[in-house]
């Protein structure tokens, strides 16, 4: 698969903060205190341990695969090397559902954010969409934010990267002095209660955890752009991935340590009232909304990429319409499927949050089915292509294969009808059964057609 035009650009720590921001994004500043009262202190942290640790199974599969196929589209090469054109489409296709939710759901839960700091911020009721009101101050906060960043990428993966460093420097610094104040003083009391509910708590906050991380696989999607040896690739994949649990533990820690149960159940954003209680001041609470905007920003951008790549390998391999396949002339971006996204951004915020949360909903079991196949390929081409070169080559491969394949069933499992965080009935099951017919329509539209 050729794919001229596009540059490797991207340097190491470029491609560390692009992955972690797009795992960090407004989860850890609104929703600790729904973990913290819904697990326990203890519940919570080993609701992201064991979460944590079934993610960083399945992105070990990632970090070899990439160190040998380092090219633009991620799961797609590799799902179509071990399963060719209809299984290469399948896991492609389910990932770039996640891959359009976030990005759509970021786009209304931005005004959310501004409205901690601006609590008069509901002006121009327009109607409601399943019991969620829609403003039109909120759908311009929404349409605006979305325009800034179809412009950042589309200005070039190198000027996204700089964009992207810069706002998850800034919540970073934040998550660290919210730690640190802690850290000074705390009150070991606050941490009880260690459970909620048995095991209920616990796996709760559990099915949660793959829709938060999601975000390392953009690596594998920019591969291409990425200016360093395929082993480091495979390594920074990992690295983030650790990051990134142990940044959701230790914050849901900090605020279980600094606020006690009664206050967190009142709390609306418990990790914004906890930093102010540290701080003793509400600026300090502010401080942490603006943080989470910007985490809410770091997402999104990266999720653009990762989006807009995916389209644009399954368009160069003829399973989507050609034009998603164009690259800009100067600025070597897939600029028609970024503006393709963009513009999904610029009307999910008319159709306010309920269907928004439906939505990100059925993309967290949508990537579920692509992690599955992609820890297939690993072990499928693990037994095919023994030789292949990989340079990063995981130890006990094929436990690691089968473990994670493992635990992308069990994670699948969550999301049916008899599981823990069953998709809701109708609504979310109709959304992944349209987003499937759709993908059938395009496969069907393509099999004529063989890749250039």
């Amino acid at each position: 698969m050729s794919s001229v035009g596009l540059v490797r650009t991207l340097s190491r720590k470029e491609v560390l903060v692009l992955a972690v921001g797009a795992m960090i994004g407004w989860s850890w500043v609104i929703m600790t205190g729904v973990w913290l009262t819904s697990a326990g202190t203890f519940g919570t942290l080993l609701a992201f341990l064991v979460g944590g640790a079934a993610i960083l199974l399945i992105s070990l599969t990632y970090a070899e695969l990439v160190s040998a196929m380092p090219k633009v589209g991620g799961e797609h090469v590799y799902s179509e090397r071990a399963f060719g054109r209809t299984g290469s489409f399948i896991c492609t296709w389910a990932i770039l559902m996640a891959y359009i939710t976030v990005p759509t759901f970021e786009s209304a839960a931005l005004p959310t954010a501004f409205e901690y700091l601006f609590p008069d911020l509901k002006v121009g009721y327009l109607w409601s969409v399943f019991d969620a009101d829609v403003y039109m101050s909120y759908a311009f906060i929404g349409v605006f934010a979305t325009l800034a960043l179809t412009l950042v990428n589309y200005w070039g993966v190198k000027f996204m990267a700089v964009v992207q460093t810069t706002i998850t420097a800034c919540f970073l610094i934040v998550g660290v002095m919210f730690i640190t104040g802690v850290a000074i003083e705390f009150d070991y009391s606050n941490v009880t209660p260690l459970f909620v509910d048995d095991y209920h708590g616990f796996f709760a906050v559990l099915t949660m955890i793959p829709a938060l991380l999601i975000g390392f696989d953009v690596i594998p999607q920019s591969a291409e752009e990425i200016n360093l040896p395929p082993k480091s690739i495979g390594k920074i994949l990992v690295i983030s991935v650790v990051m990134a649990i142990l940044w959701y533990s230790l914050i849901s820690l900090a605020v279980a340590l600094s606020m006690n149960y009664e206050q967190l159940t009142t709390s609306s954003m418990a990790t914004a009232d906890a930093n102010a209680n540290v701080w003793n001041g509400q600026w300090a609470g502010n401080l942490m909304v603006i943080a989470g905007v910007a985490g809410i920003i770091s997402s999104w951008n990266a999720f653009i990429l990762g989006g807009s790549r995916a389209m644009f390998a399954l368009a160069q391999a003829q399973m989507l319409p050609a034009v998603f396949a164009k690259l800009h002339p100067k600025y070597n971006t897939p600029y028609m499927a970024i503006f393709f996204i963009g513009l999904l951004c610029c009307i999910s915020p008319f159709f306010g949050k309920t269907i928004l949360v439906w939505l990100i909903d059925a993309g967290s079991f949508a990537v579920v089915i692509g992690y599955g196949m992609v820890a297939y390929a690993f072990v499928k081409l693990r037994k095919t292509e023994p030789d292949m070169p990989r340079p990063f080559r995981v130890k006990h491969g094929k436990f690691v294969g089968w473990s994670a394949l493992l635990v992308s069933i069990c994670l699948g499992w969550v999301y049916m009808p008899w599981g823990p965080g069953a998709l809701l009935w109708p609504y979310e099951w109709a959304m992944v059964l349209g987003w499937t017919l759709l993908g059938i329509v395009f496969f069907v539209f393509s099999r004529g057609k063989k890749p250039s």
